[in-house]
């Protein structure tokens, strides 16, 4: 191979690196930590510029409606979901705690059929204390009502419940650490179907490192949970094409279906 087919072959293996970074909805990196010392002490020493809270800071999703009459499954099971809070309390289990405000536990539907899982709270998660409420949750929320569904019918959580810093990929040791209340709230909730947003959530929720781009659309199992993967709404919010949106259509039609199929209260199509 020569030299000029060889750099060719680099550059073509950074951009399929990139492009699958994007598609799984991931905006950051941290710097290796020579990098970061290097550009540390080539750096003139200066107190940081301390950066004010928004005034009249509102989440872009509003609250979900209150509900009057529970079902009796979500009589049963809103308990079993108010003890896996209860059990986390501060949590201060991982270095996550550190420059977290609020932990982002869940919401939704104690007897719902469907729960989404994504990668963990972002800035305005981490304000509110709720989860998907900044422009990812806006886009969720009207994924969700595109099928038919409310977001008041689905439980929405995360694979951990506090703010990464920047936005970060959550490491290795953070996800262990979050992973027995995630599986508190799926085994409260007791969903038919799980929705995995992008590929932090379906490689935990897998086992092993996965491509979005490769598993979305393809049904899974978690413990005896069916697993739609798709893409997080992070990623749609980037690469806003009809393609992208036809295909995560096609996602949340196929886990409507199967919902359905499996039983359980889901609202039908308009």
């Amino acid at each position: 191979m020569t030299p000029a087919e060889e750099r060719a072959r680099t550059l073509r293996r950074i951009r399929d690196s990139l492009q699958e970074l994007v598609a799984d909805g991931i905006d950051y990196l941290p710097r290796p930590a020579r990098v970061r010392a290097v550009a540390a002490a080539a750096a003139p020493m200066s107190a940081p510029t301390p950066v004010p809270p928004k005034p009249g800071f509102r989440p872009r999703v509003a609250p979900l409606a209150e509900k009057v009459v529970l079902s009796d499954a979500a009589g049963e099971r809103a308990p079993l979901l108010a003890a896996v809070r209860a059990e986390i309390g501060d949590c201060r289990r991982c270095g996550l705690c550190e420059k977290r405000k609020e932990i982002v536990f869940g919401e939704g539907a104690a007897d719902a059929r469907v729960v989404f899982v994504g990668e963990g709270p972002g800035e305005e998660e981490d304000k509110s204390g709720r989860p998907f409420v900044g422009r990812a949750g806006e886009l969720l929320t009207k994924m969700i009502e595109a099928v038919g569904w409310r977001r008041e019918d689905v439980y929405i959580c995360n694979i951990v419940k506090c703010r990464p810093p920047g936005n970060r990929t959550p490491l290795a040791d953070e996800v262990a650490t979050c992973r027995p209340f995630l599986d508190g709230q799926i085994d409260a909730v007791r969903p038919k179907v799980i929705v995995a947003l992008g590929k932090p959530a379906t490689s935990l929720l897998l086992g092993r490192d996965v491509s979005i781009t490769r598993v979305r659309g393809i049904w899974q199992d978690y413990r005896g949970y069916a697993v739609m993967p798709t893409f997080h709404p992070a990623f749609l919010l980037r690469q806003y094409t009809a393609e992208n949106r036809r295909l995560v259509w096609e996602d949340l039609k196929a886990a409507l279906a199967r919902a359905r199929e499996l039983g359980g209260r889901i609202p039908d199509l308009g």
